[in-house]
């Protein structure tokens, strides 16, 4: 099964990619753009660190209560 935005080779632009992280873990637009830029366009790679920055987001959160 193909994301949203993908063509029939799987490419997907950045603001496409900005969208997917969004969408898939929760983290802005800025966060998903200075992830592209550090780490590139490898999707799982983008996944598990923008996973990361929100899991230590809501830890962050949730010792401030």
């Amino acid at each position: 099964m193909t994301e949203p935005g993908e063509g029939s080779r799987g490419r997907i632009d950045d603001k496409q990619l900005v969208i997917l992280l969004k969408e898939k873990t929760g983290i802005s637009d800025a966060q998903a753009r200075r992830l592209i830029k550090a780490i590139g366009r490898d999707r799982p790679s983008l996944l598990r660190e923008a996973r990361i920055i929100r899991a230590r987001a809501q830890t962050a959160r949730s010792s401030h209560l």
